[in-house]
């Protein structure tokens, strides 16, 4: 196969009556045949097959907006494909030397007993999905409930409910991302295909399949669901073993070797390969493994505020005004850095979502974002968090930066009178409160969950309410309108990333447990879907290399 890439096609509206979809702007195959064979120097009958490796829209130039395509061009003849590269003097053409993702031998070592898998997000759910695929018949724990059971929970805790503290945005099967706009992009590199490997996966389960080729891959929750349950059925299916409503809360060490895990105080699953793919937000586990001296450290990570804008000021501004309605609901990335050093991003960015109440903790807020597939709600939300490290926490030890959180967490339930609190940008600049002031405004914030306007100056930390305040000005250059007065604050966004991150030797285990392998975001080697579930991949693999499934 031959790679070839910036391949740029104008997208030409006038042939389009309406809003348009991703899969609605693809040329068709027949024009993508005849670019890449005139690139190559060959008639585009010597094309056998042109596959989308990537694409994304190029908005530079508007009013004129460009596709740009990376293809992979197989032709009919071999020999004619060393010939067309050799001759083709042009940089963005190469032999196309990616290998297919390969899970590898299994080991000599006998297993006595299940491998256990402490967790059901991305990291917990595709490490189960690979064991089990290969034959060592997983045991999962998860100590939230079903994806069916957790949506009633959520959508009755949003409705005006009580927070089910083991069922909620943060815990249940799929990890806090179920509950998310399910992006897919990640900065990891990938030179063993993992990552081409969990969007195949996805796809495999009922993603769409443009999640394998565009720039900023999304599913949407009400997709990702399904595609959970249907992960969920096929490790079944496979000999895995899935509980809800288990929450591992010990384990027994003899000779600092795993021996078993405790389930819900009073049941021993005897295991001696278990991994710990929990989450960010597993607080009491955290708690659990410090007071064991699992090696453990507080680490940076970021907090700040949910922002929304009419999602038409957000297309217009990166697409233009002319045809900026008419595409799919645009994204946006902004990095600022601030006079004091500290930097300011945009995090978790969701176009089309709603800002949701993610709290799992009783008398506490949290905020995230949320798309569904269609990404409708007619406003754009982003997390535009401001970093944070050990040293601003107020305290020494692993559990530093859990403090921190809970101390923001807890102020926000008090801004809020219990409620999610918001307040208008320049409200918020200007240091007044917008209580009452909604009553006048035509545009209501897209929020899950009960909301109250407010005053929320003094909700973070000084500095970092410093650096917010001058990222937001800094954005205004790029978006303008985005410090402006449509612009939406909800707090508060504290559940970015793990706050500590769990010590593992060279193979991948803790140095405290042998057996015991910290894995995904929750124990601070990922920062999002895909780049969990690739982690979770990783363990599985290390498990398979030393272990031989037959004996199980």
């Amino acid at each position: 196969m031959i790679t070839i890439s910036q391949i740029k096609t104008e997208i030409l509206f006038g042939r389009f009556n309406q809003k348009l979809e991703p899969k609605d702007i693809l040329d068709n195959e027949n024009v993508l045949r005849k670019k890449a064979a005139k690139i190559l120097g060959v008639n585009s009958t010597d094309v056998s097959e042109i596959v989308i490796l990537k694409h994304s829209i190029d908005a530079r130039k508007k009013p004129q907006i460009f596709q740009v395509y990376t293809l992979g061009v197989t032709l009919k003849d071999k020999g004619l494909e060393e010939k067309a590269v050799k001759r083709c003097k042009n940089k963005n053409v190469v032999r196309n030397t990616q290998k297919p993702y390969r899970f590898p031998m299994s080991g000599q070592k006998k297993l006595t007993h299940r491998p256990v898998i402490i967790g059901m997000g991305p990291a917990g759910l595709f490490c189960g999905y690979m064991l089990a695929r290969h034959g060592y018949k997983p045991v999962l724990l998860e100590r939230g409930f079903d994806v069916d059971t957790r949506t009633k929970d959520v959508e009755a805790f949003w409705n005006g409910g009580s927070l089910n503290a083991e069922s909620n945005v943060q815990f249940g099967e799929g990890g806090a991302g179920t509950f998310s706009d399910g992006k897919l992009n990640t900065l990891v590199k990938d030179k063993n295909g993992r990552n081409r490997e969990v969007l195949r996966i996805f796809v495999e389960f009922g993603a769409p399949e443009q999640i394998l080729y565009e720039s900023r891959p999304h599913i949407g929750t009400d997709i990702l669901k399904k595609v959970v349950v249907n992960l969920r059925n096929d490790i079944v299916k496979n000999g895995g073993e899935v509980r809800f409503g288990a929450k591992v809360t010990g384990f027994e060490v003899n000779d600092g070797i795993l021996r078993a895990v405790v389930v819900n105080d009073s049941e021993v699953i005897k295991t001696t390969q278990a991994v710990l793919a929990v989450g960010h937000s597993a607080r009491d586990t955290f708690t659990y493994l410090n007071g064991i001296n699992v090696p453990m450290e507080a680490k940076a990570f970021a907090v700040g505020m949910r922002v929304e804008h009419p999602q038409s000021l957000i297309n217009e501004c990166m697409y233009g005004k002319e045809h900026g309605n008419k595409l799919p609901a645009a994204p946006y990335k902004l990095t600022a850095q601030t006079s004091t050093g500290r930097g300011v991003y945009s995090f978790c960015m969701c176009p089309g979502g709603y800002v949701v109440n993610a709290s799992s903790e009783p008398r506490q807020i949290a905020v995230n974002g949320m798309s569904y597939s269609d990404r409708e709600s007619g406003h754009a939300n982003s997390a535009i968090i401001v970093q944070v490290m050990p040293k601003d926490y107020g305290a020494d030890g692993p559990l530093a930066g859990i403090a921190f959180q809970r101390q923001l967490e807890k102020r926000a339930y008090e801004l809020g009178k219990g409620s999610i609190p918001v307040q208008y940008y320049r409200d918020f600049a200007e240091n007044v409160s917008s209580v009452g002031k909604d009553a006048v405004r035509n545009d209501k914030p897209r929020i899950k969950g009960a909301y109250e306007w407010t005053n929320i100056r003094g909700l973070l930390p000084s500095e970092c309410e410093e650096a917010f305040l001058e990222g937001m000005e800094q954005f205004e250059q790029t978006i303008p309108g985005f410090a402006g007065e449509d612009a939406i604050l909800s707090g508060i966004e504290s559940r970015t990333s793990s706050p500590v991150r769990i010590h593992r030797d060279e193979n991948f285990q803790s140095p405290a447990i042998q057996g015991l392998y910290p894995c995904g975001e929750g124990a601070g080697y990922a920062g999002g879907i895909t780049s969990a579930a690739m982690d979770g991949i990783l363990i599985a693999e290390q498990i398979a290399k030393q272990h031989n499934p037959d004996s199980i």
